[in-house]
């Protein structure tokens, strides 16, 4: 080897001056987990140091800083300027002769090893870059598909030339680093064949919440530049580390993208060695990776973040030829790892609502406001000024200099783990991407609200709306002698939640992921083949990516489970059964064909009088499917079941039954039933009930409508609702005893506390078990009752 060139398997992460952060992650990775099962394409690099003599060379150096010595990168228009004269010096220019000779023998040396039909990857590979501190991630470019002597010589040229990429320039000035100070070396890697497969990025730790207990992974078919620029909305999957550690199913969510194009190599076009084309329809609606392949790369993220001791950003590819999977780059994860969030945790929560205009995939978790500004191509980046909504079809890296004065940012096109979210998320910019038509269902100049508060889904809402930005003091949070539980609903937001000091779940609703994720009445899954064929047409289209209806039902149950489980793995998880009402069934899709139209549903078709009915415990039976593989096959035993509505003890006999002719059997491998106390009947027979359950949760709701005799949806009596009624207290209370009197758990997930601080200190001083809050009042309510205590 001379000083020019190196091969890739003898460089390692020390040698990041020598070949940059991109080739010595790969020189690593070759070397040190090629062991562990870890696939790495190898080939060589050109260093630093060539890089330097090339420069001087042609008397390049003290030109170039020259003009970047005074430039301001936020004047567009001398950026572009600048940055076009010195790329183009750059590829004018001519390599030194003992540089040109050993890229060439180098080459003629893996093309013996390869064959000569093999195809390379040169890829960028600067000096400052993938550091933990700056991810550098996009800034330059990579050329694929480059085959032939000529085109590896001029695809290395087109490589140097692109440290002076408009959006590096403006990166590095962004990021502190002098120009002078950074070198580029080129990695010429062996290419896998995923034009013919699939790729994308995984990072180790949730991009947006920073929850690192999960791999967060992205897939499209052919080459991966689709996915890391952002023109295709991808699958997206998440693993859950430990379960995967136990050798057991761990996918915790899968989400199908529109995967509406490809990238694959382009043979006759003398222009570009990769060509663009539609996927058909029947792929799109197919996951591009199955369940074993999703583990096998969560199992390299594992081991390569395990390596290097750090979260970690790595692109994946499948090779289509001999369906194997490869690792081809990995840097640090360099946004939510270095957030410190041991004392204070940033929240955002809009105070306003109105209509919705479109919707995406999250992109942080903050709120931004402004005229929305449509531009349809880099050239009118001028137009955007500061604090207004940024609304393209997709952004790259080069729109970097103009995306940190947007308060927001909306694309049609996508995903989370594209280049354009980790610059957005490094400049702590909202975005949401992938909406699908944002530049159309938007006008320009009026005024919009972006919001990433809510979960895995942006929303774009119509005005400017109010927000709170609050911070939350977690690290001294005061001891008090009950749990302090939490009530989540949504699955997406789980991640985000589990920061929040907390001793579990007191109360998970599967309604909430039946109407928000599938969103379908389960009687029509079960009836398919007997609905109309319009109606089996959108069941399909909402369904696909599973092998039936039924499959899409139970896994996206299975899913939304699992997810808050493994988010709270450590402590309880009650997992309530559905508890829709009439009505509400009846607004899911196909659900007026078998729901009966109730005058007061409140205390009608509802809860376990549901599970028994013949007309709906099929349905239920599937819930419990759902149940079952979440503790049985994944190993997340901290579920525990909450059962709704139990009028009446013959009632309780019967659902207990059910639920052990289901496989989940009460006191099987630790599983805990618990009932939910709402009615003055529970409260009266407390001890009576408690003979078939593992404890009560109070739901003050509707123990408060029933005890009263309040509808609670009539605003008509609202101003009499009051959970601290003396009667109310007094049901509470029974329960509360007969529960300590038989040392069983009783907790309270109802609103009442949430709403009411007071009445969260009757409860302390009731002794009750755990108090299960909103997220949004946790840390205000445990705050207060410390204080209260004292």
């Amino acid at each position: 080897m001379s000083d020019y060139v190196v091969w890739l398997d003898k460089v390692g992460i020390t040698d990041v001056e020598s070949v940059g952060g991109k080739n010595a992650s790969l020189g690593e990775m070759i070397g040190a987990l090629t062991s562990q099962g870890v696939r790495v394409p190898g080939g060589f690099a050109t260093t630093a140091y060539a890089f330097e003599m090339f420069l001087d060379h042609n008397n390049l150096k003290v030109k170039i800083n020259e003009l970047l010595k005074d430039l301001d990168p936020n004047n567009i228009q001398a950026l572009t300027s600048v940055g076009s004269t010195i790329r183009n010096w750059v590829q004018e220019s001519h390599f030194p002769e003992a540089l040109h000779n050993d890229i060439i023998s180098n080459y003629q040396q893996l093309e013996q090893e390869l064959g000569s039909t093999a195809t390379f990857a040169v890829r960028s590979s600067a000096t400052a870059e993938d550091l933990p501190e700056a991810s550098f991630a996009g800034q330059q470019e990579t050329y694929l598909n480059v085959h032939g002597i000529d085109d590896i010589l001029g695809a290395i040229k087109k490589v140097f030339a692109s440290l002076y990429n408009d959006r590096a320039i403006s990166y590095r000035v962004h990021q502190g680093f002098e120009h002078s100070e950074v070198a580029l070396s080129a990695g010429i890697q062996q290419m896998v064949r995923s034009d013919i497969g699939a790729s994308g990025v995984m990072f180790t730790i949730d991009t947006e919440s920073g929850f690192d207990e999960t791999v967060f992974i992205t897939s499209a078919y052919g080459l991966g530049e689709t996915v890391v620029q952002g023109s295709v909305n991808p699958d997206e999957f998440y693993v859950h580390k430990p379960t995967l550690h136990a050798n057991k199913p761990a996918i915790l969510s899968r989400t199908l993208g529109s995967k509406e194009i490809k990238m694959t190599y382009a043979y006759d076009d003398l222009k570009s060695s990769v060509a663009i084309e539609s996927v058909p329809k029947d792929q799109q609606q197919q996951f591009s990776l199955n369940d074993d392949q999703i583990q096998e790369l969560a199992r390299y993220a594992v081991i390569i973040e395990k390596h290097y001791q750090r979260p970690m950003d790595i692109e994946w590819a499948l090779d289509g030829g001999n369906n194997k999977l490869y690792i081809v780059q990995a840097r640090p994860e360099t946004v939510k790892s270095r957030e410190d969030t041991s004392h204070t945790i940033d929240r955002y929560q809009l105070t306003q609502k109105s209509d919705i205009l479109i919707e995406g995939r999250a992109i942080g978790q903050k709120i931004g406001h402004g005229p929305a500004r449509i531009i349809s191509n880099i050239s009118e980046m001028d137009q955007v000024q500061p604090g207004d909504v940024l609304v393209t079809d997709m952004t790259d890296p080069d729109w970097e200099p103009v995306m940190k004065r947007a308060s927001a940012i909306i694309t049609n096109r996508g995903g989370r783990t594209c280049h354009a979210a980790i610059i957005a998320r490094e400049l702590g910019v909202p975005a949401i991407v992938g909406t699908g038509n944002a530049t159309e269902a938007l006008t320009n100049q009026t005024p919009v609200t972006a919001s990433c508060a809510q979960g895995d889904t942006g929303y774009v809402y119509e005005g400017i709306l109010d927000f709170e930005h609050t911070q939350l003091a977690v690290d001294a949070l005061p001891e008090i002698p009950t749990k302090i539980m939490m009530n989540v609903g949504n699955p997406s937001r789980a991640f985000d939640f589990a920061s929040i000091p907390n001793a579990g779940v007191g109360l998970a609703r599967l309604e909430f992921i039946i109407n928000t994720t599938i969103g379908i009445h389960p009687k029509a899954l079960l009836e398919f083949n007997q609905l109309p064929s319009d109606m089996q047409a959108h069941i399909q289209q909402k369904t696909a990516g599973y092998n039936s209806p039924l499959e899409f039902y139970v896994s996206k149950l299975t899913e939304g489970i699992a997810t808050i489980a493994a988010s709270f793995s450590n402590s309880p998880v009650i997992i309530r059964m559905s508890d829709f009402k009439s009505n509400e069934y009846a607004n899911l899709y196909a659900g007026t064909r078998y729901e009966p139209t109730e005058e007061n549903p409140m205390i009608g078709f509802r809860g376990t009088a549901r599970y028994l009915s013949e007309d709906f415990r099929a349905c239920f039976e599937l819930e419990c499917q759902a149940l079952k593989k979440v503790r049985e096959e994944m190993g997340l035993t901290n579920v525990e079941i909450m059962i709704p509505f139990v009028r009446t003890l013959s009632e309780a006999a019967q659902v207990i039954e059910l639920l052990k002719i289901n496989g989940l059997e009460r006191g099987v491998n630790g599983l805990r039933v618990i009932m939910m106390c709402e009615l003055p009947s529970n409260a009266v027979l407390s001890d009576e009930f408690l003979h078939y359950f593992d404890g009560f949760s109070i739901g003050s709701n509707d123990l408060t409508q029933l005890t009263l005799g309040m509808d609670r949806d009539s605003g008509i009596i609202a101003d009499g609702f009051d959970e601290q009624d003396p009667a109310v207290k007094k049901m509470i209370s029974m329960a509360i005893s007969a529960c300590h009197a038989q040392n069983k758990y009783i907790g309270i997930c109802g609103q009442g506390p949430s709403d009411h601080p007071e009445l969260a200190q009757w409860l302390l001083e009731q002794k009750i078990t755990s108090i299960s809050l909103n997220p949004d009042t946790v840390v205000q309510t445990w705050s207060h009752l410390g204080q209260a205590k004292h």
